[in-house]
């Protein structure tokens, strides 16, 4: 299954209690083994995530349910990883 790199970046706005249902939601993915690695930037600016999906179509699906999106409270980009 091909593997996707999910960027989110913190915004202003940002509500610190909408972080623990992101991380659940994570957390939920990882039990699905969607998610290989995951974790916040040491500067605190936002995070990322590499997922695993069908297809591009999927993957931004799945981040745009993901409460970083759907809150607003993240810049969310998908991006498709050919990683070695």
């Amino acid at each position: 299954m091909p593997r996707y790199l999910v960027m989110l970046m913190r915004r202003p706005q940002l509500d610190q209690a909408l972080v623990p249902l992101h991380q659940a939601y994570l957390a939920g993915l990882r039990e699905q083994g969607r998610i290989e690695l995951s974790g916040a930037f040491g500067d605190r600016s936002g995070g990322a995530y590499l997922l695993r999906a069908a297809d591009l179509h999927e993957a931004i699906a799945i981040a745009h349910d993901d409460p970083a999106h759907v809150s607003g409270g993240w810049h969310v980009t998908v991006y498709e990883w050919q990683a070695h």
